[in-house]
């Protein structure tokens, strides 16, 4: 090994124990990048928020049967695994990481295994030239019946479109801006110094190398911004203040224009979903639900009824929200009132939605209109009934006619 190697290698090594190798290529525009993948994205607050608004109201839908005559079956089969999907995950678990993977990587595979189901991974698909769609996983095949492939449907019928595929370039440049500005407060806003010699670094001069090492342990030292060093300086030695070469108004700046973007490629816009839920948080997840969670439900729904009931099966499995879960419950008390003149909690539609227990007879599952009590649909609307008073006051009023 020659002199010059030796010095470098020296060099490098001191400049690594005191971190400059590090903070070099952890600062530089250069290696300062990254690249977005389904686990990072969601360091990312705002995009973490807007997939938790979306695969929590897919989550907390009631999952339902219904025959073809639109009536609900209890106690389906394909409800009990689809509560208690496998050994690891919840039901509400499940639904979860089905929408938020469906949504970061445009597609997900549900697999039914006897009377468990899982999401797969690393799955390989290909069309034959019947166009029968093939799965493999790691080498082995598995059959059509036990998988299906839910896209979130660009324009390839092969492959849906996530938010990172569509959103790619948006997110990178995103996700490195937060970086840059994360790193340079998490180390204490980048303050560094540059220690200028007028002689030349000499590894083997002792008294020179042991003043560079005082300095820079002084330097080192301030950890606090009260702090005050006094650094006393040779001849030929000086001290100047780095700049930083982030500029945090730029990147904010940046990141107000593009982290609103990303909403748009999950279906939303950010700013009338911001407003929305500062002046009216249901109006809010109204919007929410038309905009972004009703067609993934839908998609999910006809998936999973082919996966658990089968293509020619004449009975459908559902994701079902009711409305009123986005209605204020003073508004919910007006609508209760409105239907009934008195008992607002008789009938069971309305102690349901205000949250009170269920009668469960013939006469609360009933409804009523609020000037006679009589069912809706019952209500005899004749001309006898259009008229007003007892029979004796009809005679009275007939006497003289």
């Amino acid at each position: 090994m020659g002199v010059r190697d030796m010095l470098s290698n020296y060099l490098y090594k001191r400049a690594e124990k005191r971190g400059w190798v590090q903070d070099a290529y952890n600062q530089s525009i250069r290696f300062g990048g990254v690249f977005s993948n389904d686990e990072n994205i969601l360091s990312s607050s705002d995009v973490y928020e807007l997939l938790q608004d979306i695969s929590n109201q897919i989550a907390l839908a009631d999952i339902i049967v219904e025959d073809s005559k639109g009536n609900e079956i209890e106690n389906h089969k394909a409800l009990t695994t689809l509560r208690n999907p496998n050994n690891y995950l919840t039901g509400f678990e499940f639904i979860k990481l089905m929408a938020n993977s469906y949504l970061l990587n445009g597609e997900v595979y549900p697999v039914l295994d006897g009377d468990q189901i899982h999401l797969a991974s690393n799955v390989y698909t290909e069309l034959d030239e019947r166009l029968v769609e093939h799965f493999k996983i790691g080498g082995t095949e598995i059959p059509p019946y036990m998988i299906r492939h839910i896209k979130n449907i660009g324009s390839n019928h092969l492959k849906g479109v996530g938010i990172l595929d569509i959103g790619k370039d948006t997110l990178n440049g995103v996700m490195s801006a937060e970086k840059v500005l994360t790193d340079k407060y998490s180390k204490g806003g980048l303050l560094a110094f540059m220690l200028k010699l007028d002689a030349h670094i000499n590894p083997q001069n002792a008294a020179q190398s042991k003043f560079i090492k005082a300095i820079l342990d002084q330097l080192e030292g301030i950890d606090d911004s009260r702090t005050i060093k006094m650094i006393p300086l040779g001849k030929g030695y000086s001290i100047e203040t780095l700049k930083s070469p982030i500029e945090d108004e730029k990147i904010l700046a940046y990141l107000n224009v593009y982290k609103k973007d990303l909403g748009k490629f999950l279906g939303v816009n950010v700013e009338t979903y911001t407003a929305l839920l500062k002046s009216d948080l249901e109006k809010g997840m109204m919007y929410l639900h038309n905009k972004a969670v009703k067609h993934i439900m839908k998609n999910f729904g006809e998936h999973l009824t082919i996966l658990f009931l089968g293509k020619n099966s004449d009975k459908k499995i559902k994701f079902k929200i009711n409305i009123l879960d986005f209605v204020p419950y003073s508004t919910k008390t007006n609508i209760g009132y409105n239907i009934v003149r008195t008992g607002i909690t008789s009938p069971d539609n309305v102690a349901d939605m205000l949250g009170f227990p269920k009668q469960n007879t013939p006469e609360t599952q009933a409804i009523y209109i609020s000037n006679d009590l009589s069912k809706i649909g019952e209500k005899q609307a004749t001309d006898d009934s259009l008229k007003g008073g007892d029979e004796n006051s009809k005679e009275k009023g007939n006497e003289g006619l």
